[in-house]
C-alpha cells in the first residue's frame, strides 16, 4: 500500500528555493538584489541564505561585497534553456 503522504527529502526544499531565486534574479524585476531583501520576498530567510550559498558555490549567482547577489551568464542561459518550470 503506497504512502499517504509520501516524505520529502530535505534536499527538495532546498532545491526549490534555488529555483525559485535564479528565477527571481533572472526575472523583469530588479537584476540585482540584497540577500534581506530576497528572503523577504521568498518568506524564507534562512532557506535563502543556503540557497545562494549553494548557487554562488555553482556559479550562478555573484555576491558583492555589500551583501547583493546577481545572476551570473550561466544562470541566465539556464534559464533561457530550461525556462521558467516549477
Amino acid at each position: 500500500m503506497p504512502d499517504e503522504k509520501p516524505t520529502q527529502h530535505p534536499a527538495m526544499g532546498l532545491d526549490a528555493m534555488e529555483r525559485e531565486v535564479v528565477y527571481l534574479l533572472t526575472g523583469d524585476d530588479l537584476p540585482i538584489w540584497s540577500i534581506e531583501d530576497i528572503g523577504r520576498d521568498l518568506e524564507d530567510p534562512a532557506g535563502v541564505e543556503d540557497a545562494i550559498r549553494g548557487l554562488r558555490n555553482a556559479g550562478l549567482i555573484n555576491q558583492t561585497n555589500e551583501g547583493y547577489v546577481f545572476a551570473t551568464r550561466a544562470a541566465w542561459r539556464m534559464v533561457q534553456v530550461v525556462g521558467q518550470v516549477i
